[in-house]
């Protein structure tokens, strides 16, 4: 009986080290500020019964809480804040129907335009956290004065937060550019996706430059639809997701 004892403490002394001590899970991030949850307003959700889908897949993978942030693009997204506000009362009405307890706000992802810049001076703009402000731009052009948008958003008091800046592929050819931006006070949010190459290897790799460097603020989900959830499970189990956390001062939990 007291050899059969010595074992299995030994074996579960032994299990015990093989794991790391810690590894961070999605509920250590406690927020997602970056998906597009509101049906039928952009590329996003198509109906409720998605939304509702989506919300418990996010909830079960260990988010408190989530900010759904649709587009904003001139000239495919109109959409307004009442449009947008609306939108998630009724999203919210849903899930308190359903018992599905999670708490959820809206803000918009904002495509560098001159739409933006009218809305800036017109201040018609959704902001979260320390009046942050997610934007995004074109892939593959490089925006046109994009420091003198910056510059005007900064100017009328809001705190921008480029989004995926992994995914911009006229920053790939120089990495350097990235602690460029970051020096004109914008901050970076990484879609966790990227670390999966859901979106391309160069995204991928461009995604664990910034990583490595010590540049990301924000993780997002970026969540569309359900294959997007798929990949969240498998981008956790990347290396640089755990060095997100070890490399990187993430500020998703200040905005619970």
């Amino acid at each position: 009986m007291v050899q059969t004892m010595a074992w299995s403490l030994k074996d579960l002394f032994s299990q015990s080290a093989a794991e790391p001590i810690t590894k961070a899970t999605f509920a250590d991030l406690t927020v997602d500020l970056h998906s597009h949850l509101i049906p039928g307003i952009d590329d996003g959700s198509k109906s409720m019964e998605e939304s509702i889908e989506l919300i418990q897949a996010l909830k079960d993978l260990g988010y408190q809480k989530l900010i759904t942030t649709p587009h904003i693009m001139h000239d495919a997204y109109r959409n307004t804040p009442e449009i947008i506000l609306n939108g998630l009362n009724d999203v919210r009405t849903q899930l308190q129907n359903r018992g599905i307890t999670i708490e959820i706000e809206a803000a918009a992802e904002y495509y560098l335009d001159e739409y933006f810049l009218t809305l800036l001076e017109a201040k018609e703009i959704l902001t979260f956290g320390e009046n942050y402000v997610l934007f995004e731009t074109s892939y593959n052009i490089r925006p046109y004065a994009f420091h003198d948008h910056i510059y005007a958003i900064k100017a009328h008091g809001y705190q921008p937060i480029l989004a995926h800046p992994e995914r911009y592929s006229y920053l790939h050819d120089n990495m350097g550019e990235y602690q460029q931006i970051k020096q004109m006070g914008v901050l970076f949010q990484i879609n966790i996706n990227s670390l999966a190459g859901y979106y391309s290897n160069p995204v991928k790799k461009a995604a664990e430059w910034i990583i490595d460097h010590g540049l990301v603020d924000f993780v997002g989900s970026d969540t569309h639809k359900m294959r997007h959830i798929d990949s969240l499970s498998k981008a956790k189990h990347s290396p640089h997701f755990q060095k997100l956390f070890e490399k990187n001062r993430l500020l998703n939990a200040d905005l619970h």
